[in-house]
């Protein structure tokens, strides 16, 4: 029989209901997501994850065996850019393990690996190997600092005047000997600064420039104490660089332990002592920047009477025509040294090599001059033409004690 719906009771339907979820699929998605956005936040709290995500390459390392030989590679070596590429990890060193060639004694393999092609490369990487004038390896005439010019401080090793009065500026030093006809010669001296930071910088001034350059080094590099192991073997007379407070101060930062006119002496003095623990073996101290430092001689002096009582040079870069620093080495009577012309200030070659004319012409007109620039290979290059040529002229180019030391007697 046919429902009667008119019949019916009113609210009452007798026809029979659909199926409904009792949840909305969009919710369902919904949930998911903030279930997912909860985790997540759980995870950055509790989990302890230094990395934060990033590709990581675990290495196992092995200690290399000795006197076993190695097969060098064909390319000219690793650079330190070629042994990790960033922190998207395209490219990790590993030490080699027992079962890769092992190096020569005094060397060491390492094998880098391409991220992307999983392709790996052994390369041999000599220990510091000094090359003489013939291109044969040399052992440094003055391997290790004099013991009796070191004093132990908190961070290290750090000059001081020998027992018998021994100096690190004379002994140190490597004066030329000239011949006869140019001991009245204008002298011009020439400082290239910044080695150590720069690989490809370094390896050029060592290559090129001839021993009477006297080489600044930079206190921030890695392995200084090797550079300037090798440095002095090849008779270059070096200079320690110390940074030093610019007008644009803090927006122009010649980098950590800079000295600084708002410091207290004994605060300066303790920065100054950990920059000379950086390496040994050097003639003077070099400032580096330092216009605002150098023209407050409350801030300055202290520094330059602790230089000076270290048996040290001081050499002023020219940063700055206030720079108070003749004044208190003439007071005081130690050997100082001011640069004449920045060389590379417009770092062109053409720019450089009017900038050595103007050296020539004060030298000549002075009887000595003094030449700053800074580690940049086309500079480098312009510095190691012009000295094949210089002494042609009537000049003679001599390391920075030789104009220093002339300078404290005048």
């Amino acid at each position: 029989m046919a429902t009667d719906d008119l019949n019916a009771p009113l609210g009452q339907d007798k026809r029979k209901s659909r199926a409904r979820f009792p949840i909305a699929i969009p919710q369902v998605i919904a949930g998911a997501l903030g279930s997912f956005a909860a985790v997540a936040v759980l995870w950055a709290i509790f989990v302890n994850d230094p990395l934060g995500g990033e590709p990581v390459a675990v290495v196992l390392t092995h200690p290399l065996a000795e006197n076993t030989s190695a097969t060098t590679p064909s390319s000219a070596g690793a650079r330190e850019h070629d042994r990790y590429d960033g922190p998207s990890g395209k490219a990790a060193a590993a030490a080699v393990s027992p079962s890769e060639p092992a190096a020569p004694a005094g060397s060491k393999v390492i094998t880098v690996i391409n991220g992307a092609t999983g392709t790996k490369q052994n390369i041999v990487v000599p220990d510091n190997p000094v090359k003489g004038a013939a291109g044969k390896e040399s052992e440094p005439r003055q391997r290790d600092a004099a013991p009796q010019l070191l004093e132990k401080s908190k961070d290290g090793s750090i000059p001081q005047i020998g027992p018998q009065g021994e100096r690190a500026m004379m002994l140190y030093a490597q004066p030329r000997k000239l011949p006869a006809d140019k001991t009245d010669a204008p002298k011009i001296a020439v400082i290239v600064g910044g080695l150590g930071i720069s690989a490809s910088g370094t390896a050029e001034a060592l290559a090129k420039l001839p021993p009477t350059v006297t080489l600044a080094i930079a206190p921030y590099g890695t392995g200084l104490e090797q550079l300037a192991e090798r440095a002095r073997a090849e008779n270059h007379e070096l200079l320690l660089q110390a940074p030093m407070e610019p007008f644009d101060y803090p927006d122009n930062d010649p980098g950590p332990q800079t000295l600084l006119t708002s410091l207290p002496p004994a605060q300066n003095i303790e920065r100054l002592h950990w920059l000379m623990s950086r390496f040994h073996g050097y003639v003077g101290i070099a400032s580096y920047m330092g216009s605002r430092f150098t023209a407050s001689e409350q801030a300055f002096a202290p520094v330059l009477t602790d230089i000076a009582k270290r048996g040290l040079i001081y050499v002023d870069d020219g940063a700055s025509p206030r720079s108070v620093a003749a004044r208190i080495a003439g007071g005081q009577n130690f050997p100082f040294a001011k640069t004449d012309v920045v060389l590379d200030a417009v770092p062109t070659p053409s720019e450089v090599d009017h900038a050595l004319a103007r050296l020539e012409l004060l030298a000549r007109e002075h009887g000595t001059a003094v030449g700053m620039a800074t580690a940049l290979p086309s500079t480098i290059d312009r510095i190691s033409q012009w000295a094949k040529q210089v002494e042609k002229r009537g000049f003679v180019l001599v390391p920075i004690s030789m104009i220093a030391l002339k300078a404290k007697s005048s």
